[in-house]
């Protein structure tokens, strides 16, 4: 499966970027070897993502992100303290991938012109390693729209999809570890979403905003990173009746690769892939698990999350960078898996979807 043309479905890269200053134009060895010794982040000198393992890796397509979080004085989690601090981290990450664009290390996929060009570019036979990462821009948690006219900003400059919450109480939405339906904020930047065409990511969206979007929202659904709760008993994975939601609604489901998310009982800081037997397997699991109760392929895809906040000590043990991501494939193959199938959950769910949500 080492030639399979890969589609990730959600890559925090201008986070690992602005926050964690990594520079992903160098190999992914210099990276860590620049993080020797840090201890201000977990994953210091364990990072698994730069354009040269996902050219390496056939990653040539990816949903990249926007994410700056809004606290409240009296929200623990960390983030700004105003919508408009967090605006304007969101403007610098835009900033480096229009960096990243000029230097020819990446192209923004804003209409479906644009993903043929850039379909036909990876698929033209030449080596990939010199080509650069299209990105379908998307932003993980609507706190920094500081009113409607700022997604119509966003919109203008690429934006085409938005998960509407992160972890926690949000301005518009509340997410994983909170509960309660979309307020009168959600509710209209749903509308307007709808109005723009753009892409509702339901990833991280409580059970009640989850099931409140679904029902509110008329344009097409994704969600980006997001595993089963039948393996992993907590609220940032999906029921089997939300599945079910989704695949009536012709959504795709990506899957990540977060080590507290595919085996139980894990912790943070203290367990480790090995001792947990965390491997790709589990992805297979999870890809599994959805196709079963589709009855086909078509809803299954790659979301990584890979470097969203953590590396190799809360990966899969059989991956050391995204070049590696591949290797779920095989699993599949040996399960029973045709290469159509394979190549679907590759790549070709999302580019259809793409296709016709950019229409």
């Amino acid at each position: 499966m080492s030639e399979l043309f890969i589609v990730d479905a959600h890559l925090d890269l201008s986070m690992n970027v602005m926050e964690w200053n990594r520079d992903l134009r160098e190999p992914i060895e210099e990276i860590n070897r620049r993080e020797a010794g840090m201890t201000d982040k977990p994953d210091r000198g364990r990072a698994t993502v730069s354009f040269g393992e996902l050219r390496k890796g056939g990653v040539g397509l990816v949903v990249a992100t926007q994410i700056a979080r809004y606290v409240s004085p009296d929200n623990p989690l960390p983030g700004w303290h105003s919508p408009q601090q967090a605006w304007a981290q969101t403007q610098g990450q835009l900033a480096w991938y229009k960096a990243m664009e000029e230097d020819g290390h990446m192209t923004m996929i804003k209409d479906r012109s644009d993903l043929d060009a850039h379909l036909d570019l990876w698929m033209n036979g030449e080596p990939c390693d010199k080509k650069p990462i299209g990105y379908l821009l998307s932003i993980e948690g609507a706190d920094s729209f500081v009113t409607l006219d700022h997604l119509e900003r966003a919109y203008r400059y690429g934006l085409r999809a938005v998960g509407p919450a992160h972890y926690g109480p949000g301005r518009y939405a509340n997410g994983t570890d909170s509960s309660g339906r979309l307020n009168s904020g959600g509710q209209d930047l749903l509308r307007k979403m709808d109005e723009l065409g753009m892409i509702l990511d339901v990833t991280h969206l409580n059970d009640d905003a989850f099931h409140h979007a679904l029902a509110l929202y008329k344009g097409p659904v994704w969600a980006s990173h997001n595993n089963c709760r039948v393996f992993v008993d907590h609220n940032r994975q999906f029921s089997d009746d939300m599945i079910r939601a989704l695949i009536e609604r012709g959504a795709i489901i990506g899957l990540a690769l977060d080590a507290w998310m595919m085996t139980p009982g894990w912790k943070r800081g203290v367990s480790t892939p090995r001792e947990m037997n965390c491997s790709l397997e589990i992805m297979a699991n999870n890809i599994d698990h959805i196709c079963q109760l589709a009855g086909n392929v078509r809803y299954a895809a790659i979301g990584s999350d890979l470097d969203g906040a953590f590396g190799t000590e809360q990966c899969p043990y059989d991956l050391t960078t995204i070049a590696d991501v591949g290797r779920v494939f095989d699993i599949l193959q040996g399960r029973g898996y045709g290469i159509n199938d394979i190549q679907a959950i590759a790549h070709g769910n999302l580019i259809d979807f793409m296709r016709n949500a950019l229409a």
